[in-house]
């Protein structure tokens, strides 16, 4: 199997958290952070990026920059940047994110949230509103289209 590397160091600051190391509480820093290991908890890395190796196993909600995942996430994750799911992640959660890319093979469970740089950051909230007998929801994008009629009446070719 395809294991990556951590990333060079070389152009900033990266703690390295290895396969055997166990946290159960807040992971907090201001530095990017490479995880193979297990957190239970919360992950607050907020402008930095977090890199969940294929051994890491994340029970946390997860604030980031950006979030690469090769690993397991159970909790949700907000990247105000983007998230990165690889072929071998699993996660089952939420995300709220600018950009995300979903590789073949990675297994996902939650929704998505694809948002501003002002809204991921709080300053600009949206009104969701539940739909009514006379709509329809798109799926991902939170628009609501009205529904007019039968499916025979949206076909182009009658």
């Amino acid at each position: 199997m395809n294991n990556p590397k951590p990333p060079d160091t070389t152009a900033g600051e990266q703690a390295h958290l290895g396969k055997s190391v166990l946290i159960k509480g807040e992971v907090a820093g201001s530095e990017d952070l490479y995880l193979d290991g297990q957190v239970d908890g919360a992950i607050d890395l907020k402008g930095n990026r977090l890199t969940i190796g294929p051994d890491g196993r994340v029970k946390a909600n997860i604030v980031a920059r950006s979030a690469i995942i090769h690993g397991k996430v159970e909790g949700n994750i907000r990247a105000t940047d983007r998230v990165d799911l690889k072929q071998s992640a699993m996660v089952n959660g939420d995300i709220v994110t600018q950009r995300i890319s979903i590789d073949e093979g990675a297994y996902f469970k939650g929704g998505v949230d694809i948002s501003t740089a002002a809204s991921s950051q709080g300053e600009v909230k949206a009104e969701v509103k539940p739909p009514s007998a006379t709509t329809s929801q798109a799926i991902g994008s939170g628009t609501v289209a009205p529904r007019s009629g039968s499916a025979a009446a949206l076909d182009p070719r009658k």
